[in-house]
């Protein structure tokens, strides 16, 4: 599903009134019923309750105008408060406007501090409030008035309806920026908007519903829009049934080269992963002096014993081995416990410039190209990175605070720089491909928040593409595979105290259940 700016979502409205013919008022009485409905369904007493309106002089007051019409029609006690004069109505919201006056229904203007002190008890009396104040064209911060009823209506304790937005927002951000609304639910039209998606704003939003206003398809296709959030149905499509006489060699082998001391744990569970996934063949290249170690804690896995340096990490002069084995395998996954060792970096350049197949690089695959992240560019295929975002402003030699404040412009410039796939790991992880498009990835949860996870992460996508699955694909169904897994484990066991073992013993289950 696309997800939109503020600006595009304006340029959807224009072309389909403009070019399409459909009016700007009829978009309004689409979008006002559809929130009713979305009422209905959230509310089952809805017709027992006391509403609220509170409407701007915009468009996104309209739509205000015409959920109250179609709650009053419900037998709903609705009330209607407008911060602004009548006569100062956009054009469709003035047509409302008078359709609401026609039917009787009274509306209260507050145009000052002291309209607003004297129905701050009748505003906040309701049993539910509707924000139809400003919609996806505002610019924050807001001030004055505006910002004080605001203030009022999160104050009230009742459950807020946002019309298209939380009043307050910027749609063309995560960010928060000024006086918001906190929402209970937010019906948005069309498409979902940026702030739904990103943090910490998409908090604000509450439950999400997204509703057709009549905004054509042809209007959508015609605009560029460059992100998108990951949705089941086409990952579905891309895991065909395993036919009857398919074999191991059917489902790809997958080369990690992983671990140190201390640090095999992270080694485990990307293999592991990638064999829990689908993955035919798994093979762990591991520094010699721990390859015993795997061996017993590994039984599907197997293992390749390579040459290492004092300290225990992969040595240089792996690169003979690895080369020779490489053919066999058709995918590579490197860098969870691999140590940065300066060998490490040398290994790492050498992989980067010789891999001839999909390559996966991971925490310390990551952070050995700190300072020397144009290596990246001599790879003969874009490599996929997997960092979180402390790793990620390490590579792009920048504060964390610049990842985290725009994590979606970091990561299509770094995408597009680095020629990389980038997987910005966290709450809504982000992937970026070369070209600068953008995947927003809906599922996982804070209990995921612990070590081990991100191993687990870099085996999925790894076995993904060892079963021939296309970067795009295996990163859109890799990173929502793993998140559904930890939903998974969530619902029965909770999520504090869930760990990276649990996420790979659900992915099957979590694959049956995307499938279906």
């Amino acid at each position: 599903m696309k997800v939109v700016t503020g600006q595009q979502m304006q340029a959807l409205d224009r072309y389909t009134i403009e070019e399409i013919g459909l009016p700007g008022v009829v978009l309004m009485e689409n979008a006002g019923r559809q929130v009713v409905a979305k009422m209905l369904e959230h509310f089952p007493n809805l017709c027992q309750c006391t509403v609220n309106v509170i409407c701007g002089k915009g468009n996104n007051g309209g739509d205000g105008l015409v959920i109250a019409r179609y709650l009053s029609a419900l037998g709903v006690r609705v009330q209607i408060f407008l911060l602004a004069q009548l006569e100062s109505l956009s054009a469709e919201a003035g047509i409302n406007a008078a359709i609401v006056r026609n039917l009787g229904l009274a509306v209260s203007e507050i145009l000052s501090a002291q309209d607003l002190a004297s129905q701050r008890e009748a505003i906040a009396r309701a049993d539910i409030l509707v924000d139809a104040i400003f919609g996806t064209g505002l610019t924050p911060p807001v001030r004055g008035l505006a910002a004080e009823v605001i203030e009022l209506l999160n104050a009230a304790g009742k459950p807020i309806v946002c019309v298209d937005l939380p009043s307050g927002l910027s749609a063309d951000s995560g960010q928060i920026q000024g006086p918001h609304i906190i929402g209970y639910l937010t019906v948005t039209f069309a498409l979902p908007k940026l702030a739904h998606l990103l943090p910490p704003a998409c908090q604000a939003a509450g439950k999400l519903e997204i509703v057709d206003i009549g905004i054509p398809q042809k209007a959508i296709d015609r605009e560029n829009i460059q992100v998108e959030l990951i949705e089941p149905g086409p990952i579905r499509q891309w895991w065909p049934p395993r036919p009857a006489d398919s074999h191991k060699g059917t489902y790809g082998h997958l080369l990690v080269l992983a671990g140190s001391v201390g640090k095999t744990g992270a080694a485990y569970l990307t293999s592991q992963a990638a064999a829990r996934c689908g993955a035919g063949l798994v093979t762990l290249g591991i520094p010699e002096s721990l390859n015993a170690i795997m061996e017993v804690k590994l039984t599907e896995v197997m293992t390749l014993p390579l040459p290492e340096t004092a300290d225990k990490t992969i040595s240089a002069r792996a690169a003979s081995v690895i080369e020779g084995f490489l053919p066999r395998a058709l995918a590579l996954a490197v860098g969870p416990g691999l140590g940065v060792h300066p060998e490490c970096l040398e290994l790492i350049r050498w992989i980067i410039r010789r891999a001839q197949i999909p390559l996966v690089l991971d925490a310390d695959g990551i952070n050995v190209l700190a300072g020397q992240a144009h290596i990246l560019k001599e790879a003969e295929q874009p490599p996929i990175l997997t960092p979180h975002p402390k790793e990620l402003s390490r590579l792009l030699g920048i504060e964390l605070k610049e990842v985290l404040e725009d994590r979606l412009s970091i990561v299509r410039r770094a995408a597009r720089e680095l020629n990389a796939y980038i997987v910005l790991k966290g709450f809504r992880t982000l992937i970026a491909d070369p070209e600068g498009k953008v995947l927003i990835n809906p599922t996982g949860n804070p209990g995921m928040a612990t070590g081990g996870t991100g191993d687990v992460l870099t085996g999925v996508i790894g076995g993904l593409l060892a079963q021939k699955f296309s970067k795009n694909q295996a990163l859109a169904a890799g990173v929502y595979l793993h998140g559904l897994a930890g939903d998974l484990v969530r619902e029965q066991k909770g999520e504090c105290g869930l760990l990276a073992q649990d996420l790979i013993d659900c992915l099957p289950t979590a694959i049956n259940r995307l499938r279906r």
